[in-house]
């Protein structure tokens, strides 16, 4: 099993689908560094041998991955809220912040809300 960032990639998986397992690698990335390590994608990361994983690492090293991604996207969370922009204010609240709806779906956002039976109205006389 190869480790690679920290993450133990899957050996069934072919090299290009492997290395998205990698916080910060897509589909993309990962088809850019096997191209400059010179494997071929489809691959399987079972048959990659010792030479290629320290290649694949080193070409690792120029992206920003797992740990340092993280931190720096929750940096710039931090510094929108600080400044008090929109972005950062539905931030703070738990909404969407790029320009979907809320008065329905937004589920992931918001959590699911126990419904509250209606005040019934007085009758007239």
């Amino acid at each position: 099993m190869a480790r690679i960032a920290g993450i133990d990639l899957p050996n069934g998986k072919k090299g290009y689908v492997g290395l998205t397992y990698i916080f910060g690698i897509g589909r993309t990335s990962a088809y850019e560094i096997l191209d400059k390590a010179g494997i071929d994608p489809n691959k399987k990361v079972a048959t990659w041998t010792d030479d290629e994983i320290a290649q694949i690492r080193n070409i690792l090293a120029e992206y920003k991955t797992e740990g340092n991604l993280r931190s720096e996207i929750q940096l710039n969370i931090k510094r929108l809220m600080d400044i008090g922009s929109y972005r950062g204010l539905r931030h703070r609240r738990g909404l969407p912040c790029r320009g979907q709806r809320t008065r329905t779906n937004s589920r992931t956002r918001k959590g699911k809300r126990k419904t509250v039976a209606g005040k019934k109205k007085a009758a007239k006389k």
